[in-house]
């Protein structure tokens, strides 16, 4: 995937690109990019199995979360494609190899770009997910299938939630509760008055990468192109 740093150049890269993409096409990109939101965003701790993870990614795509951030210690990250649907594709993956403090590196990055960090977890001590404020971009941390968030994790977490809950069992599937905290998070914050829409310049580099993986051999036609430039 070639990234330009350079505005002016990638807009024309851009122009030149849309050439091979049918008008109906490129307005079903912008449509959905219009809907696209880096307010909040998800990261996952160490998940293994990868019907849960392609399930979480195909969720943040159906409610327009962009970036997915994924923590890799024992188990490794895999996409189960027919579970996916696809949604992988069209979204920023940032991935956090297992070494010592990657988790804690995690977490900084996020604070780092703004983000309050929450920690889901089954503890009827904690606030609801129904109480958290939208006003303030948001991660959501959800962690390994059978042990949960790791100490570190939550240690290092701003806040944590839970959803609540009012039968036997103790709690959700992991590809279930994001789908439920996004649900809710997602609906209260696209009918708060805040600005969570993507920035003019986060809306342009997209396009861009979008409009790669519309067209065959993207590299060979954006190589052609460079080298043609006047």
């Amino acid at each position: 995937m070639v990234r330009l740093e350079d505005s002016q150049l990638r807009e024309r890269v851009t122009e030149y690109l849309q050439q091979f993409v049918n008008e109906e096409r490129q307005l079903r990109l912008k449509d959905v990019l219009k809907n696209r939101t880096r307010h909040v965003t998800v990261v996952l701790e160490d998940l293994f199995q990868t019907q849960n993870i392609s399930a979480v990614l195909r969720t943040c795509d159906c409610y327009g979360v962009q970036d997915v951030h994924v923590i890799k210690n024992r188990n490794e990250f895999e996409v189960h494609k027919d579970i996916s649907m696809g949604a992988d594709k069209w979204l920023t993956i940032n991935e956090y190899p297992h070494r010592e403090g990657n988790v804690k590196a995690c977490i900084d990055h996020l604070h780092e770009r703004g983000y309050w960090v929450v920690a889901t977890l089954p503890d009827e001590r904690k606030r609801t997910i129904f109480d958290l404020p939208v006003e303030r971009k948001t991660a959501f941390l959800f962690g390994t299938e059978l042990t949960g968030l790791s100490e570190e994790a939550v240690r290092y977490a701003d806040e944590n939630v839970l959803i609540p809950m009012y039968g036997f069992t103790e709690s959700f599937n992991i590809s279930n509760s994001a789908a439920i905290i996004l649900s809710h998070f997602s609906e209260r914050m696209r009918h708060a008055d805040i600005n969570w829409h993507l920035s003019e310049v986060e809306f342009e580099e997209l396009y861009f990468e979008w409009l790669q993986k519309s067209v065959k051999d993207p590299d060979k036609m954006i190589d052609y192109f460079m080298k043609n430039l006047q």
